[in-house]
């Protein structure tokens, strides 16, 4: 059984819940999906949706709990909420920008975001992203920020290089 977080993100998608889970749980370890439900004909007058059609999916990313909805295309996502993907090196900040901007927004790729091919907003960062941005009076963050605007994908060797270089 899976462990119920007391917080769970809420994802609302047009009709492509369980697709999207599948997809998530598809590129994160530690991942699965738990439970899915289907609307019925109760309440069709409501939902709108078709009786026996997906509902919500339930499912974990590396042990964190979210929750999928097919609720129409009332809401998109847009940038104001976005999922943060912390990472130790070089390979796996390629991996998840490469697996999770297949098919999105090429556009909508600056410092480390990315948009999924479902509108989702992702931050693909390194683990020390707080640190290289700490102090912003330091020539070292300046300089770490610098690198970081011109950059898509965020390289980690170079902003690394970037905020060590000003103490040379």
């Amino acid at each position: 059984m899976a462990t119920l977080h007391r917080i769970t993100p809420c994802l609302w998608f047009a009709d492509q819940a369980e697709e999207a889970a599948r997809f998530y749980t598809g590129i994160f370890p530690n991942s699965r999906i738990t439970a899915i439900t289907h609307y019925s004909a109760e309440g069709i007058e409501i939902h709108g949706r078709p009786a026996g059609s997906v509902m919500v999916v339930a499912f974990e990313l590396d042990g964190h709990t979210f929750t999928a909805l097919n609720g129409g295309p009332i809401f998109t996502f847009n940038e104001a909420v976005s999922l943060q993907v912390h990472c130790a090196t070089q390979e796996e900040i390629d991996h998840y920008w490469e697996a999770l901007g297949a098919g999105g927004d090429p556009q909508a790729q600056q410092c480390g975001w990315l948009k999924d091919r479902y509108g989702l907003s992702w931050q693909i960062v390194p683990n020390d992203m707080d640190a290289l941005f700490a102090d912003a009076e330091s020539e070292g963050t300046r300089r770490a920020m610098r690198a970081m605007l011109g950059m898509k994908k965020l390289d980690l060797a170079a902003l690394r290089d970037a905020h060590a270089s000003a103490s040379r």
